[in-house]
């Protein structure tokens, strides 16, 4: 069962598990589950995505149930309406808070093949540190290790945009096997029994498109996620993102 977050005569969002796919995509062309399919079978009704969250991301999802909601919900998110704040867990300690203002190149879906057309495009993320730790462990080539917590707000919505953003600024997140560091990832996996991508979209806010009202949907990471937030003594600054 997923975990409806919110639900109205317009509108539902889930909490999505990491490793579930939005829907059917050349990914992973064996996988039978996906989130569009699964919340349609439990509430017994259709629902259209409006935006999109990696394979490995968890966190609020959002459905509409017509496609006039939809569409209006798909242009609020492309031009920058929607407000969506990411837990991260990365290497090292980044700077308190700033801005990574970096263009990025249209990266293909798996079925268009390995070229697309354009250049690179606009790409704007803001970031706060929320909390650090140091492990007694030589992960890399340092004595020891660091690692933080960041909440991450894209101003843009490039894919895989905030994994690439944190591996330009040289703090890749946790997890990540696509733009992270496989040393890391492995560390994780092997000392924290922790084998997904530390990425979380815990909340989501906008006006809704029907009444107008403000509407704030959030998610707190469960899993593996929270039991290394407990762990690292960070859950009280997780929930304060």
């Amino acid at each position: 069962m997923l975990d409806i977050l919110y639900r109205d005569d317009h509108l539902i969002a889930i909490d999505k598990p990491a490793g579930l796919l939005v829907h059917r995509s050349d990914i992973d062309r064996h996988e039978t589950r996906f989130a569009v399919q699964l919340l349609r079978d439990q509430i017994g009704r259709r629902v259209q995505p409006v935006h999109r969250l990696d394979r490995g991301t968890s966190g609020v999802l959002l459905f509409a149930f017509a496609a006039e909601v939809t569409r209006e919900l798909s242009a609020r998110f492309e031009a920058g309406e929607v407000h969506k704040t990411y837990l991260a867990v990365v290497r090292g300690w980044p700077a308190p808070a700033g801005r990574i203002e970096h263009a990025l190149s249209p990266m293909p879906e798996p079925a268009e093949g390995a070229h697309v057309r354009g250049g690179a495009q606009a790409a704007v993320t803001d970031f706060r540190r929320l909390a650090t730790i140091e492990l007694p462990f030589a992960v890399d080539r340092y004595p020891a290790a660091r690692y933080a917590l960041m909440a991450l707000t894209p101003q843009s919505g490039r894919r895989h945009q905030l994994r690439r953003h944190m591996k330009h600024i040289a703090h890749p997140i946790i997890g990540d096997a696509t733009h992270g560091k496989g040393m890391h990832n492995r560390f994780f996996q092997q000392q924290f029994d922790c084998g997904r991508m530390l990425l979380a979209a815990v909340a989501l806010t906008l006006r809704h498109p029907v009444s107008g009202a403000p509407l704030a949907i959030r998610s707190a990471p469960g899993g593996a996620f929270a039991d290394l937030l407990e762990r690292f003594g960070w859950a009280a600054a997780a929930r304060a993102a």
